[in-house]
């Protein structure tokens, strides 16, 4: 049976209906319902799983979630993240909702498939425990993105109904957790899933994404020894690689390929994405409403390993992208870099204050920062910018990044672990000289932390990461207050050394580590109680 993640064959809508002159719950004759569906289509649960799967993720909740960081900033206000990465949004913000509604119906759409999986016919018993395993990996995802976001949730594990809904209570964080990871540890330890798939089944969760999964929970929690743990089992028993390019990581032609873990589905023509046309110069026919901001640009180390801003550094404000971290050629698209097209032509990009059609402030479609994407380019684009490009959502250099990080904590990282997590990464990256791929040996546990979270920052800039890590460690309130920057133009000398000043950003540490409940939630269900001081 063909069952590729690939194909989304999305199930019927289940619902209940009647009819005049019949009992209640006898079953329309001209439609599928709930009472028939379950029990008289035999591919009803890989159905309702793949209908599970379109709520992992998405690109555009990926990209758009790099404007609430000092990664990116969105110029588009309404329904996107601007107002969260500058402080201003409330608890009737349009974006904030849209995240609570999508995750609960991606929760209630796993439980649904688990509470009806028993009245499949002939369910092969095996691919029945696969399906339960991915569902329950699926719900702890969904919970792993609220909590991180809103603190205690309402946590269930059943279908609600209308009048249970408008009366569940949050559940306190640690409860939301537990669940979590017991759900997680059952699936693993019971061997729910397969460790890889075959070609029709790529893209579902394996084993291994559950333990990452899993780790990503500790992660968060600052469980340095857990963190740790797992992520030595991936990186041994796994069999997962660096791929042999960074850039190449982003292209379509390369899906699935030795680094990625997770990705959310897409494929071109029967589900694609138009994210590009919301990060592409205007030249190749984007709007450009997200764009990377200085800040990102200047977190990249140069190739000797030294940061711009360090003793000693080789950086040259009046040649900034010289010498510098190859991942941001491939990351950012700065004047004098470019996009290759389909035919191997070169287009290159001139960002420089009313130049060209692309220079900044030549027109409203232009980059607000004077910065373009360029990760994530797809130059097998269909008409309009139509992608069906997968945005990778756990890749192996998290898991090297995560157990480095891990290490750096527990005062751990050593010139061993350096090797076998920071030095690959930065060996593919591009790098050579032995001051930036050698273990900065006599560096001071801080210092050790201070690198591994930058390397995280520039590995995975513009993945989805940023978010999490900035709540996590608690740094919001120091990177998300103040103007954030463009590029240099020296449109006002003397003010903030002539770079852009973008957008004055205020985040409140007594209420922006959460977000606020939907307000729209907490008048249909009163006890809902609202996070501290909003």
């Amino acid at each position: 049976m063909k069952t590729t993640i690939k194909n989304l064959i999305l199930s019927a809508v289940l619902v209940v209906g009647g009819a005049s002159c019949v009992d209640l719950d006898t079953a329309p004759y001209d439609r599928e319902t709930d009472l028939t569906y379950w029990e008289e289509d035999p591919e009803a649960a890989v159905k309702a799983l793949n209908n599970c799967y379109t709520y992992l993720g998405n690109m555009d909740e990926q990209l758009y979630s790099e404007a609430m960081t000092d990664n990116a900033y969105t110029k588009q206000p309404n329904d996107f993240t601007q107002n969260i990465g500058n402080g201003s949004y409330s608890t009737a913000d349009s974006y904030v909702k849209q995240v609570w509604d999508g995750r609960y119906t991606g929760i209630r759409m796993c439980n649904q498939l688990l509470e009806n999986i028993d009245r499949v016919p002939d369910l092969d018993p095996e691919l029945k425990k696969r399906y339960i395993g991915e569902a329950k990996v699926l719900r702890a995802y969904n919970y792993y993105e609220l909590y991180t976001k809103f603190g205690d949730v309402p946590y269930t594990t059943k279908v609600l109904s209308i009048k249970e809904s408008m009366s569940i209570a949050r559940t306190d964080r640690a409860t939301v957790i537990a669940n979590m990871l017991a759900d997680l540890d059952e699936v693993i330890n019971g061997n729910y899933l397969p460790t890889s798939y075959d070609a029709d089944n790529k893209g579902r969760i394996t084993r291994w994404a559950a333990m990452a999964i899993k780790a990503k929970i500790y992660l968060f929690e600052g469980n340095w020894t857990q963190v740790k743990n797992i992520t030595s089992t991936i990186m041994t028993e796994g069999g997962f690689r660096l791929f042999g390019s960074y850039a190449g990581l982003f292209e379509i032609a390369n899906e699935y390929n030795s680094e990625v873990i997770l990705d959310a589905q897409y494929r071109p023509t029967s589900r694609e994405h138009q994210m590009m046309y919301a990060f592409l110069p205007p030249s190749l026919g984007g709007y450009s409403q997200l764009s990377p901001l200085q800040e990102l640009v200047d977190s990249y180390i140069m190739l000797d390993g030294k940061t711009i801003r360090e003793t000693g550094t080789s950086f040259d404000e009046s040649n900034p992208y010289a010498n510098r971290d190859p991942r941001l050629k491939a990351t950012v698209m700065y004047t004098g870099n470019s996009y290759t097209l389909a035919d191997g032509t070169e287009v290159v990009i001139n960002c420089e204050k009313g130049e060209g059609k692309d220079g900044y402030g030549v027109g409203s479609d232009c980059s607000a920062t004077g910065y373009y994407i360029k990760k994530y380019w797809d130059n097998t684009y269909r008409a309009t910018l139509y992608s069906g490009l997968n945005p990778i959502l756990i890749r192996y250099a998290d898991i090297l990044l995560m157990n480095a990080e891990a290490l750096a904590e527990l005062g751990e990282l050593d010139k061993t672990a350096w090797d076998a997590t920071i030095k690959p990464i930065r060996d593919r990256a591009g790098f050579t000289l032995a001051s930036a791929v050698e273990f900065p040996e006599g560096a001071s546990k801080d210092k050790l932390i201070e690198i591994v979270r930058n390397e995280r920052r520039s590995e995975l800039a513009l993945e989805g990461h940023r978010h999490k890590d900035i709540i996590r460690w608690r740094i919001a309130d120091d990177v998300l207050n103040g103007w954030c920057h463009g590029l240099k133009t020296n449109e006002v000398v003397g003010t903030d050394n002539g770079y852009v000043r973008v957008e004055n950003r205020a985040f409140n540490a007594n209420k922006h580590y959460l977000w606020p409940i939907p307000q729209a939630e907490r008048d249909l269900n009163g006890n809902l109680v609202q996070n501290p001081n909003w």
